[in-house]
């Protein structure tokens, strides 16, 4: 399935913190340890990895609970 008919969500399964890199993962068909790692390389090296996060965090809607 490709990404078109997908929404953007955070993950409920795959989180660390708030699922961001989960949900960023599962729209984007990655591992989200890629995705992980890109923050920390964004948070180290240009220092907007953090910001980037937290506007996620409070932009993303929480995924679904399939039941």
């Amino acid at each position: 399935m490709g990404i078109q008919g997908k929404k953007l969500t955070r993950s409920l399964t795959d989180r660390r913190l708030a699922g961001v890199c989960g949900g960023i993962a599962e729209y984007l068909e990655i591992d989200s340890m890629f995705v992980r790692i890109l923050f920390i390389i964004l948070l180290l090296c240009v220092g907007g990895g953090g910001l980037a996060y937290l506007l996620c965090w409070i932009l993303m809607p929480e995924g679904w609970r399939s039941r």
